[in-house]
């Protein structure tokens, strides 16, 4: 080495930001790993490096039992090799990378919550890479919003989640689905949030679908869900476009817990609550007409109420709370009993509807008298006993025509059927 390769430690130590000394004190290990490789090496060795020079000089030792030097030598090969150039290579470059983690875990320390804005270097299905400029930070597949494409050299904001010191992988983890992540969101846009004129008292979400948020006020003047949504929704839109059009529900903050599940329910109208305090439980009466609504698609309204407020929550119509039949009752009762065999009803059924199949059964007869009798082989039964007919006479047909008009449609008719 000479007095250049020092002027290129100075170069790397600007670019990189560790400084000189770190990396001469991992170039020593390096040489002492590549030393120890190389032929006829002693079992220890030590290198000193001039800091003017550059010059570099490997001393061989011999140790006793304890552990001290009982003899040292200078034992600079003159040709390390391939290897051991290699071998040399890779220690700088993984000194250079803890000590670049190290520096970047005690910029970072203490800032989980803090809202960074980076740049997405690689996005695949199980991680997004974003640089932070002078530190990197790594979003998991569970960090990410789900459905979410972050494009290669997009810029995008981030939770700080974690701050690892391990030397594994990046040591910053960042988010974008964490609850708190809207919480920063609305911080930027909000200024009384940072003033503390308005407060975000809970949180829930569903990310990539929806988020609820309860805000009040330390000020009786300001509205807090009017601050958070702006003029004509400038503030929330900003929210909104940074989430890739994740809805925003801002609801207002009760003391009173009824009267507060009935506002996380919004944009559903809420006639009742009733409350068990014990087990944490409530039971909202809506109008049957919002019923759907309180409860939303796949029952994301009624679940992010119940997270925003803490109680488990059964939503019923008036209808249902009033002990009338459910929705599914009235359609059971207004769908009309079909026929389940030729002749045969329901006992549900109306009194048309079995009048009109016994006529079905007589005109059935009259038609094909013959196929009848042959289709069934064996003598047919009235209410009064077994009758022995193979055919069916126009004075029966005429008779059961008859008796099919008459309101009771089990009489007997008056004369039996004439034998053949």
């Amino acid at each position: 080495m000479n007095a250049n390769f020092m002027d290129e430690l100075d170069l790397l130590e600007r670019e990189k930001g560790v400084s000189k000394e770190t990396i001469l004190d991992a170039l020593a290990n390096a040489m002492v790993s590549a030393y120890k490789r190389s032929p006829g090496a002693a079992e220890e060795a030590r290198v000193t490096i001039d800091t003017d020079t550059g010059e570099m000089i490997v001393y061989g030792q011999e140790l006793d039992e304890d552990g001290n030097v009982v003899r040292e030598w200078e034992d600079t090969p003159t040709d390390f090799g391939r290897i051991a150039a290699q071998t040399a290579k890779q220690v700088i470059v993984q000194r250079l990378r803890d000590a670049k983690r190290a520096q970047i875990f005690e910029i970072y320390q203490g800032r989980e919550g803090d809202l960074v804005t980076g740049i997405v270097q690689q996005s695949d299905f199980r991680t997004v890479m974003l640089d932070l400029g002078n530190a990197e930070a790594v979003m998991p597949s569970g960090e990410k919003i789900p459905y979410e494409r972050l494009e290669r050299g997009a810029r995008v904001k981030a939770l700080i989640v974690e701050v690892r010191e391990e030397s594994k992988g990046a040591p910053i983890v960042a988010s974008r689905s964490h609850p708190d992540f809207i919480r920063r969101l609305f911080e930027l846009e909000v200024p009384e949030l940072v003033e503390g004129i308005v407060e975000i008292r809970a949180i829930a979400r569903d990310a990539g679908h929806r988020t609820k948020i309860a805000v009040a006020s330390n000020d009786m003047n300001v509205d807090p869900v009017g601050a958070c949504v702006g003029a004509r929704g400038s503030r929330v839109r900003q929210v909104v476009n940074e989430l890739r059009g994740e809805k925003v529900d801002i609801v207002p903050w009760r003391e009173d817990t009824a009267d507060f599940i009935a506002e996380a329910l919004s944009p559903a109208k809420v006639r009742q609550v009733i409350l068990d305090d014990e087990e944490m439980e409530a039971i909202v009466v809506v109008p049957d007409r919002e019923l759907s609504l309180a409860i939303g698609k796949e029952g994301q309204n009624a679940r992010l109420a119940a997270r925003l407020s803490g109680y488990r929550i059964d939503i019923r119509s008036e209808t249902e709370q009033a002990g009338g039949p459910s929705e599914g009752d009235a359609e059971a009762e207004e769908k009309p009993a079909e026929a389940t065999d030729k002749g045969t009803v329901d006992e549900t059924a109306p009194e048309g509807a079995a009048t009109e199949a016994t006529e079905d059964v007589a005109a059935m007869e009259a038609a094909e008298p013959d196929a009848a009798a042959e289709s069934d082989g064996e003598p047919a039964e009235s209410d009064d006993g077994p009758v022995e007919a193979d055919v069916v006479t126009e004075d029966a047909v005429e008779d059961e025509s008859t008796t099919a008009d008459q309101p009771e449609v089990d009489k007997a008719p008056e004369d039996p059927p004439a034998e053949a």
